[in-house]
């Protein structure tokens, strides 16, 4: 009897291991598969023919992971069925940004979970609601269990606290993936080709799990060759000298106010091969962009990354120049500073109130955070708003409610204003937004619906641009607008975007104005990149620039546009080549983003970012 006993739990512990294994093995596979695109085939190869070995090796980190979470409980099947639900819907996420964005999943795209709003938005009603039901029921399962094996006996529950305290330790060590030192990484390094310029190919060639690892822990710059107080000195007083003397020449004036509208995937859709629109959406934004200084922006993303390229117009620094780890400066490094020179502190050191206005949840990318930061007096969102009107089934904000909102605070002349405004009208998702459609759409392959509800979007955007401009004549102070789209919507298929590569996928709408119609060049075809915005507006309104605004427009002159893997000098490039004083230049730049974002912060100490 006691030997069929003991067979009995030999043949418990057997299933138990077997079934872990199968677990750990299936989700890692499933992990694989939603990075695939839903190709069970690169899924396989990927693990049993191709790269077995760092297969494995996450098979390790996600085995640890598992064993935290059940050691947690003290539950094999609950911790299967928590641990299941989190990879489900991890693999799940990282689908839908890839289709979405064509990039991965990264750690600190998990801080986005808590905002339920935007979640709800992306995955629509009925799956939202199906999944917190779903997590609501395994969590209160999860809670129950976890009570009741608290009154496990004490050789148990030390088992199992020695369990958790290793698995534990283990992921913390696992976390530390980016020192040379660490064996697991060594591990990898035995068959990985690291790609730090493509998310998206390091993810494919290292695993999820690897490309997941590689983003923990960031260093947002390495320290550039020669960097010290001197070395800072040294660029800070040439280009102040510059500075001075080119601001020498400029006459006094009344402060202008100065107006910033990043338009949330605003860009002209029958720019792309393979789409043909009807009529043209964007009549009413050309009919302005025609008449002033305007072109294309090379924008980093497709499809999002709408806080980076924020983060560009406003500070001048360039995501090209971090390491590719640092995906998201504004939740990942920007609210561990104290202070950020940016366009905003620059101009409310001369006395300019100082308004962003993001007609949606405040949460999003720490915005909340990082405009005290960077040192905005008010932020006003969805709720803090006065005009909150809406077109039709659109669940945003318009953007004819958001310039009222501008707009009412340009009527105070007693002091000027620099109001920046990021807008949600056309924000994703598209299908369904209006009733009435003015545009037929043709394209080779895709969604027509979402096109045609984005076609009709911009349309209204551009109409709400043009009516906002008008209105400024009425303003008595001078006001400069700075207009762009943060980048395309993520709703092109594979065929039209393999059509559209290079930089087509990435370059939007963007135009400089003038209330008072005196900018230095009314050229249209121009491009540029959002870091130079800031020095370009003060440059042709004829306003004083600093040595930091001095330092862009002289690298604006040899490198008019540029993010990872597309520079433009004469022509685009995948890699950047310079020589010389050029490259100098470019090294000059690159060392004062490391001073301040990464370095001692030297510069901070003088004036070389105020005008």
């Amino acid at each position: 009897m006691t030997a069929l006993l003991q067979n009995h739990r030999k043949l418990r512990w057997f299933l138990k291991g077997f079934g872990i294994f199968f677990l750990i093995l299936l989700s890692n596979l499933y992990l694989q598969f939603c990075q695939n695109n839903l190709s069970l085939d690169l899924a396989l190869k990927f693990a049993f023919s191709w790269h077995e070995e760092k297969f494995f090796l996450a098979c390790l980190v996600l085995l640890t992971l598992y064993g935290a979470v059940a050691a947690l409980i003290g539950s094999v099947g609950m911790g299967a069925l928590l641990y299941s639900l989190f990879i489900g819907i991890l693999g799940y996420a990282d689908y839908l940004k890839m289709s979405m964005r064509q990039e991965p999943i990264y750690p600190d795209d998990l801080k986005m979970v808590a905002n339920l709003k935007m979640m709800k938005d992306l995955v629509g009603w009925p799956l939202f609601l199906f999944l917190m039901l779903l997590i609501l029921v395994v969590l209160a399962g999860v809670l129950w269990v976890f009570i009741r094996k608290l009154k496990l006996p004490r050789s148990q529950q030390v088992f199992r606290g020695s369990v958790l305290l290793l698995c534990v330790v283990s992921l913390g060590y696992f976390s530390n993936f980016n020192d040379e030192t660490n064996l697991l990484r060594k591990g990898f390094n035995r068959t990985a080709l690291w790609i730090p310029y493509s998310q998206k190919m390091n993810y494919y060639n290292v695993g999820f799990v690897g490309g997941f690892l590689y983003n923990l822990k960031v260093i947002p710059m390495d320290e550039p060759e020669g960097y010290s107080k001197e070395a800072v000195a040294e660029i800070v007083n040439r280009y102040q000298k510059q500075a001075d003397q080119a601001n020498e020449k400029l006459a006094d004036a009344e402060a202008p106010n100065i107006v910033y509208v990043m338009s949330e995937s605003f860009s002209d859709p029958n720019r792309l091969t393979g789409v043909d629109i009807a009529g043209d959406p964007l009549k009413d934004y050309y009919a302005v962009a025609n008449q002033t200084y305007s072109g294309q922006m090379l924008s980093q993303n497709y499809g999002g990354g709408t806080a980076n390229i924020e983060f560009e117009a406003l500070t001048g620094f360039s995501m090209a120049l971090f390491n590719p780890q640092m995906t998201t400066p504004y939740t990942l490094l920007v609210p561990k500073l104290k202070q950020l020179p940016s366009l905003v502190s620059m101009l409310k050191e001369q006395g300019y109130q100082t308004t962003a206005i993001h007609p949606y949840d405040t949460s999003m990318y720490k915005r909340k955070d990082v405009y005290q930061v960077l040192g905005f007096d008010e932020f006003l969102d969805q709720d803090t708003m006065t005009h909150r009107e809406k077109l039709q089934n659109n669940p945003y904000i318009s953007d004819g409610a958001a310039y009222q909102e501008i707009l009412d605070r340009l009527q105070d002349g007693s002091q000027p204003q620099f109001v920046h405004l990021v807008t949600m009208q056309t924000h994703m998702p598209y299908g369904g937004k209006y009733e009435d459609i003015d545009y037929q759409v043709t394209v080779a392959d895709g969604n027509v619906t979402s096109i045609a509800n984005y076609a009709q979007d911009v349309a209204y955007a551009s109409s709400a641009l043009q009516q906002f401009v008008d209105a400024l004549q009425k303003i008595p102070r001078r006001t400069l607008v700075v207009f762009w789209g943060d980048h395309l919507p993520g709703i092109y298929s594979d065929e039209i975007q393999q059509a559209n590569a290079g930089t087509q996928l990435h370059e939007t709408e963007f135009l400089m104005v003038d209330s008072q119609e005196n900018l230095q060049d009314t050229t249209n075809d121009h491009v540029t990149s959002p870091f130079y915005f800031g020095p370009t507006l003060m440059a042709q309104a004829q306003r004083p620039v600093s040595g930091f605004y001095q330092m862009l427009l002289n690298l604006q002159t040899i490198l008019p546009a540029f993010e990872t893997g597309m520079y433009l000098t004469d022509s685009w490039q995948k890699t950047l080549s310079l020589k010389g004083t050029d490259q100098k230049l470019y090294d000059d730049y690159q060392m004062i983003q490391y001073d301040v974002l990464a370095g001692k912060r030297y510069s901070l100490s003088t004036d070389f970012y105020q005008q």
